[in-house]
């Protein structure tokens, strides 16, 4: 069920290392961001696959990991992302990419979750070093990268307490992610 499959896509920062992904497993995914709804149906969003060990290991340390865990540099060796997603913005097809990386970045992941994978999305990252690492055209710009690999950390969904929306980590490291209850994101019921 899809509910299942939402729940289930978490921002996963920890992977089994081992466990590499092909890239047309990954392009399956991004085939489904092809199926989902476009502003205008402009489709301005382009893709590239990292799956290359050197790549890989070029974009690892240009990623700003967990904002909420201060204490935390990112995974360790063995437990950091197999493959990468960089999402692009051609320009040369439209200015504006409208709401498109969110749909698009959330088609990528449900599939990965279906397929015993998952994620995370970052938005900080050293912009310039990426592009030169993925040798970037200059009518493009990156949006996003989407971390990808094979889960080994468990993620928790739980009520926001005391109004607190940070998430951490337990003494067994497990993932806290506090929610807004329903009620207090549901304004009105007219």
């Amino acid at each position: 069920m899809i509910r299942d499959l939402v729940i289930k896509n978490r921002s996963y920062r920890r992977f089994d290392q081992s466990v590499k992904i092909d890239s047309d497993i990954i392009k399956s995914w991004i085939e489904l961001a092809r199926f989902s709804a476009s502003g205008k149906n402009m489709q301005s969003l382009k893709y590239i696959v990292c799956t290359s060990e050197d790549v890989v290991n070029d974009i690892f340390p240009t990623l700003g990991w967990a904002g909420y865990l201060t204490d935390w540099n990112g995974p360790e060796e063995g437990e950091r992302p197999v493959a990468y997603i960089a999402m692009i913005h051609d320009k040369n097809i439209d200015q504006n990419y409208f709401c498109d990386d969110g749909i698009a970045s959330q088609s990528i992941l449900l599939g990965a979750v279906e397929d015993g994978y998952g994620g995370c999305i970052f938005g900080t990252y050293n912009r310039s070093k990426v592009a030169k690492i993925i040798g970037l055209p200059e009518n493009m710009s990156i949006l996003w990268l989407i971390a990808l690999g094979k889960p080994v950390e468990e993620v928790v969904l739980e009520d926001v307490k005391n109004k607190d929306i940070k998430y951490w980590r337990d003494e067994k490291q497990v993932h806290h992610v506090p929610k807004r209850s329903l009620e207090e994101i549901v304004l009105k019921d007219l």
